[in-house]
């Protein structure tokens, strides 16, 4: 009849056999449904302090919100801003910016819609005018009105590129097909704003933008009129820093601006941005690389990386 001995296994009983160490599986287990929690902790602290700005004015403190999550204010501003992709104050600031925007267009008075919006006084909405607006809360409230914008229609190596520019920079760099669709895509953001033909001098300026496009190495030595939210233009500045030739994935940009978690909202960024190939938003993909949307189909952004990749390739052989 035969025996059977039952014996642990050991790695000296198999040698080379790479054993399951049971409690170490446990642990890591135990470890990783930790960091779920608390990461859950942390999403459900923030959005719970996302609600208690949206609704109160003026806005909790710091120390109200951290005290709310039961964490330090240090603290809990580290995880609101990996959160977020800004700090409470800076939220706070782009929810009040959105508040006098939205009381612009319903408020018959400026100063109504100021004081609506939670500001204390009408001087720092004015000193303030071209970060929140891009220009005076009247012309605002008023579509644009008083604020001259000259543009112009031209074709490239993409299609139809229209080119604009206020008294600050250029603000609208647009790809498309149609160029009359491009152009009530101006007037779309700018309704009451004096659109103007450009003229002769103008064509110059829309030929450098041209040059830009069929040569991103060259750069754009053209002031912008660059307007967004504060984080939005975090993103921005952070896509000008890619080099033609490279890319980064949306998470690549989280990372970069201190956000990690915000991929979502760097993607609505870039999704946002008006300024074709001056911020470039074609140079950011998935992480696997694959390419994904582009606000001026996929299409050229395919054609835009391909043409930068050459250009680097052409400058490394020849270096």
């Amino acid at each position: 009849m035969p025996v059977f001995i039952t014996m642990a296994a050991t790695s000296s009983h198999f040698p080379g056999l790479p054993m399951r160490d049971d409690a170490s599986d446990t642990g890591n287990d135990m470890q990783a449904d930790t960091t779920r929690r608390l990461a859950a902790r942390h999403a459900s602290a923030v959005a719970h302090a996302c609600r208690q700005i949206e609704a109160r004015e003026p806005a909790p403190s710091l120390a109200q919100l951290a005290e709310e999550a039961g964490m330090s204010p240090w603290h809990f501003q580290r995880v609101f801003k990996r959160e977020t992709g800004l700090s409470p104050r800076d939220y706070a600031a782009a929810q009040r910016a959105g508040r006098l925007r939205s009381a612009l267009r319903e408020q018959a008075s400026v100063t109504d819609a100021i004081i609506e919006a939670g500001y204390g006084s009408g001087s720092r909405v004015y000193e303030q005018r071209d970060a929140l607006l891009g220009m005076t809360p009247g012309a605002y409230r008023d579509g644009g009105v008083g604020a001259v914008i000259r543009f112009a229609i031209g074709e490239c190596s993409l299609g139809a590129i229209l080119v604009a520019q206020s008294e600050r920079g250029i603000c609208a760099i647009l790809l498309g097909d149609d160029a009359e669709a491009l152009a009530h895509d101006l007037q779309d953001r700018f309704p009451k704003a004096e659109l103007v033909a450009g003229d002769d001098g103008f064509e110059a300026l829309v030929a450098e933008v041209v040059g830009l496009v069929e040569t991103p190495a060259r750069g754009l030595n053209l002031p912008l009129d660059i307007r967004g939210t504060a984080f939005q233009q975090r993103v921005w500045l952070a896509l000008r820093d890619i080099p033609p030739g490279s890319t980064a994935s949306y998470a690549d940009i989280a990372a970069r601006i201190g956000s990690p978690k915000a991929v979502r909202a760097v993607a609505g960024a870039c999704a946002a941005n008006a300024l074709a190939v001056a911020i470039p938003c074609h140079r950011v993909v998935r992480t696997d690389g694959a390419l994904s949307g582009y606000r001026w189909g996929v299409e050229r952004k395919r054609a835009l990386l391909a043409r930068e990749a050459a250009e680097a390739a052409t400058s490394s052989s020849s270096a």
